[in-house]
């Protein structure tokens, strides 16, 4: 049992919770918690570690596994929660290819621009899975997926919706354009609500930061600008609300 905090492999788990660089140098990075312990793929973990309280509870689960077991206070000193349940994960990342992402036909695809927060992404996330998206792509200055918090706020969907990090955003939308896939960009000055366009081939919604919107140059590649029509003074929604209203109007009209 490991019961310093000085240990190698205690510090190596603090650097790569903290820090992306870190986890992208090393291609792995943490999964905290029973629930996404469980729903982690087997093939994926590099390595399993416990609190002593976890393994007297649930040792039935590491059973046939790469574990190592914290005191309860380290294993609380490197957890990124504040009530920690006592087991963790190191996965390694997937490689996607966006050349393999678009094979799919009439897909269903989410383009994010610089969305920054993470409970936003991984509910982005956890949504697109929900409402049958094909995948996402995003911006290179987006939130690191990987970060903990988003990880978190996936609950799982980060390991089944594949996604994409692109450097030159407006050149992906004009991408997809190129290949039959309509691009709607979600904007306040948008000519069309967003219900009354035809979503049942292949399309994309493209989703700007939370206070800023898309930039000018993402938002002028898109094939057309959509509108969520709001009452009260509310100017615009949450970008993983919007993300919601959008990719569940498009399930709703590919399942008539």
């Amino acid at each position: 049992m490991i019961t310093s905090t000085s240990n190698a492999q205690v510090k190596a788990l603090s650097k790569l919770i903290k820090n992306a660089r870190a986890r992208r140098q090393q291609q792995v990075y943490i999964v905290e918690g029973i629930r996404m312990f469980r729903e982690t793929p087997e093939d994926r973990i590099e390595k399993i570690y416990a609190s002593e309280s976890f393994v007297k509870e649930h040792e039935t689960l590491l059973a046939g596994k790469d574990w190592e077991m914290l005191s309860d206070s380290v294993f609380a000193s490197v957890s990124d929660t504040k009530t920690p349940q006592g087991v963790l994960c190191l996965v390694k990342m997937r490689e996607n290819r966006l050349e393999d992402m678009l094979q799919q036909k009439n897909g269903l695809w989410l383009i994010l621009e610089n969305v920054q927060d993470p409970g936003n992404l991984g509910t982005i996330f956890r949504t697109a899975e929900a409402a049958g998206a094909t995948g996402i792509l995003l911006s290179s200055d987006s939130v690191d997926v990987y970060n903990p918090k988003v990880i978190r706020s996936t609950m799982g969907a980060v390991f089944r919706m594949p996604f994409f990090y692109v450097k030159d955003l407006p050149a992906a939308v004009k991408s997809l354009s190129g290949q039959g896939i309509r691009t709607y960009a979600a904007h306040l000055n948008g000519k069309n609500v967003y219900d009354e366009e035809d979503y049942t081939e292949g399309c994309a919604f493209l989703i700007g930061n939370e206070g800023n919107g898309l930039r000018d140059e993402v938002s002028e590649c898109a094939d057309c600008l959509i509108r969520i029509p709001m009452c009260g003074k509310a100017e615009s929604l949450n970008a993983a609300v919007a993300a919601a209203v959008l990719m569940f109007e498009a399930g709703r009209q590919r399942r008539k």
